[in-house]
């Protein structure tokens, strides 16, 4: 713990990025509940203004659900290339402060800035710098967290969202993760909260007081995860050249899918949440995967790879619904369908590959 409570890290997170950009270029939409993404009956929010989260509106909801809980939502067509560009200036400012950047997505991203190129031995000050140089540029506000490692790191920025930043300095680590509930723990999604709670788990506290032996018995590798971060431990680096191997999305329905026509229209959701983390990180795929698992929970995945990226939403749920298509007539109902783009390629520069050329 000693060598790792000398690092320094901020994670740098945008406010409502799309749905700020969005207001930022249109005043008209400045103070309004903002949805980014199709109002279709199908669509899906790509993401929301805090306007709209008062309401409920969550990225990744169902533009029908986002509707029935905010019936004036102003819904916004994305522009990708836009937000793309705002990401890049970002990261131009990011660069000037340390090579040591983790790109999350295009709105978000670690900092390893314990040795940084302004010499400035306060992480604190820096992220204050580097916030305020953002508003300066871009006109929109950023939240950061600042810590010794990742997990908290990242816990911290979303303590004083929007536009505020938060630390968590080595002697605070431990009380301030045992006073957590596990469904706060950046990673440990639903269904893993659903099963920590089965097994008497709701706090940091109780993680931490559970052996790494049970955790792996009930989470696998994930456990030894779970077990260090209770401790308030997170030994991973900085990693400037980080790669996302591949972009996806999946659904377990309540009811199984019988016929071509429920199958289609569980697809479509799936199939926007997939384009749209695709444009958000900035990548696009060769492989398309379709995972389906049906009624007995007997699983298979089909796959098509093309010799360039697939570029377009249209060409995404072309392909799925040929992979689907050639599985029918179903031998039983499917209870999850799911979409992956793989083989990806990166439209915006690593940071490093940035510095690599400046020095």
């Amino acid at each position: 713990m000693e060598q790792e409570q000398q690092r320094k890290i901020i994670h740098l997170d945008m406010d409502a990025f799309y749905a700020s950009v969005e207001q930022r270029d249109q005043p008209a939409l400045r103070g309004k509940p903002v949805a980014v993404g199709g109002s279709r009956q199908r669509g899906v929010v790509a993401a929301a203004s805090y306007e709209a989260r008062q309401f409920g509106v969550r990225s990744a909801m169902a533009s029908s659900v986002a509707l029935r809980k905010c019936p004036e939502l102003v819904f916004v067509k994305p522009r990708f290339e836009v937000y793309k560009e705002v990401s890049r200036q970002i990261r131009a400012i990011f660069a000037e402060y340390t090579p040591l950047i983790e790109p999350l997505s295009l709105d978000e991203a670690y900092l390893d800035v314990t040795h940084n190129l302004k010499q400035i031995a306060s992480a604190t000050q820096l992220a204050q710098e580097i916030r305020a140089r953002i508003l300066a540029e871009t006109q929109l506000t950023a939240s950061a967290g600042i810590s010794y490692n990742k997990f908290l790191a990242k816990l911290a920025s979303d303590y004083r969202k929007p536009n505020g930043q938060f630390v968590i300095k080595p002697h605070e680590g431990l009380a301030f993760v045992e006073a957590l509930s596990v469904g706060q723990f950046h990673g440990i999604g639903p269904a893993t909260v659903a099963r920590l709670h089965q097994l008497g788990i709701f706090t940091g506290l109780d993680l931490r007081q559970q052996t790494e032996a049970f955790l792996r018995q009930h989470f696998g590798k994930a456990g030894t995860h779970y077990y260090h971060i209770a401790r308030a431990q997170d030994h991973r680096p900085v990693v400037a050249d980080r790669v996302r191997k591949s972009v996806g999305s999946e659904t377990t329905f309540e009811h199984d899918l019988l016929t071509h026509a429920e199958l289609l229209a569980g697809l479509q959701p799936i199939l926007d949440a997939v384009w749209a983390t695709s444009q958000r990180t900035g990548s696009s795929g060769r492989t398309v995967t379709l995972k389906v698992k049906y009624a007995d929970f007997r699983q298979i995945t089909r796959s098509r790879t093309f010799l360039a990226p697939i570029r377009t939403p249209a060409l995404l749920t072309q392909v799925s619904h040929e992979l689907l298509a050639a599985l029918l007539p179903l031998p039983l109902g499917v209870r999850l369908l799911g979409v992956a783009l793989s083989t990806l390629e990166t439209e915006i520069e690593a940071p490093g590959q940035q510095l690599a050329l400046r020095f």
